[in-house]
């Protein structure tokens, strides 16, 4: 009887040891994830004499940011397995910006993308299993929703469908993995147009929305956004969504229309996660500060004087 005791004893020991191992790799980190190879940190160590170094280490290259994969990523799965496993590593989320949708961007300073829908389902299945079942944030595909409008009715119909593929593909692969669809800014789709589209793009299946993905609107008008159009979701769709916001540039608000590369823009509220059913969510620098937008140097090349003037809002 002292022996089936025994037995019955270590096989529970076992169990309660493979639940807590299994807990721990699935537990979702409290704090947000700084890449020392952001393109802020690797200038300050490649230009420590220069007088901006320090500044730009301490106010940018020092705040967790977003890691952006495309066409330029090399082998995707291997390059996020090896991103989010240094993030895991380090007992940090790691926040991921999937962005190589085909005809990215509508022919504008980011064009590219995968060059077929077979080439994008295969890109963006490799990048769900290169997160696995690690915690981690995902922002899909910055404008790719807002930009509808300058595809006709077939490129829509595919492009919807390669949002409905990817919302799949990282719930199945990636069940650990908080999707945030961008839908743009709140100067740009109406509440209610924006929650249709993100119905239409998966939603059901991800934990929300992004909004301000590199722009400059204020918090004062991104978060009413975000609850109307998390309100219009729930009202019309009886779904309950959260949402985060880029506050990386917003300092300062927008330079009038001006997207690319204003003058005068300031660095925004810090990167955090807020307390669980905040909205938003998380205020994340998605953006990294001094990557251009196309204007004053080719789209996300590292500009220091743009990031050292974004510090104090010249």
């Amino acid at each position: 009887m002292k022996s089936r005791l025994k037995i019955l004893a270590l096989a529970l020991a076992c169990q309660m040891g493979v639940l807590a191992v299994a807990t721990a790799a699935t537990a979702v980190p409290t704090e947000l994830y700084v890449d020392p190879q952001s393109s802020a940190a690797t200038w300050v160590r490649d230009h420590r004499d220069d007088p901006r170094a320090a500044d730009i280490g301490a106010r940018i290259a020092s705040q967790p940011g977003a890691r952006w994969f495309g066409g330029w990523s090399g082998e995707i799965g291997a390059a996020v397995d090896k991103y989010v496993d240094a993030a895991a590593e380090a007992g940090r989320l790691p926040v991921l910006v999937a962005y190589n949708i085909p005809a990215r961007d509508c022919g504008q300073h980011s064009a590219g993308g995968a060059g077929s829908i077979a080439a994008y389902r295969d890109w963006i299945r490799a990048f769900a299993g290169g997160i696995g079942g690690r915690a981690a944030v995902v922002v899909l595909e910055p404008d790719a929703l807002p930009q509808l409008d300058c595809l006709d009715a077939a490129g829509k119909a595919s492009r919807l469908q390669l949002f409905q593929y990817a919302t799949g593909q990282l719930k199945t692969l990636a069940p650990n993995a908080q999707v945030f669809i961008d839908i743009g800014n709140s100067d740009w789709l109406a509440p209610q147009e924006a929650a249709a589209r993100l119905v239409d793009a998966g939603v059901a299946v991800a934990a929300g929305f992004a909004l301000n993905v590199s722009n400059y609107r204020t918090d004062a008008e991104s978060n009413p956004y975000g609850i109307a159009v998390a309100n219009a979701l729930r009202d019309k769709y009886q779904l309950d969504k959260s949402f985060v916001v880029d506050t990386s540039r917003n300092g300062n608000g927008p330079l009038g229309k001006e997207w690319c590369d204003p003058a005068g823009r300031r660095l925004g509220a810090a990167p955090r996660i807020h307390a669980a059913g905040s909205q938003p969510a998380m205020t994340l620098w998605i953006k990294s500060p001094g990557e251009a937008d196309g204007c004053a140097a080719a789209a996300g090349a590292f500009v220091p004087d743009l990031a050292h003037k974004m510090i104090d809002g010249r």
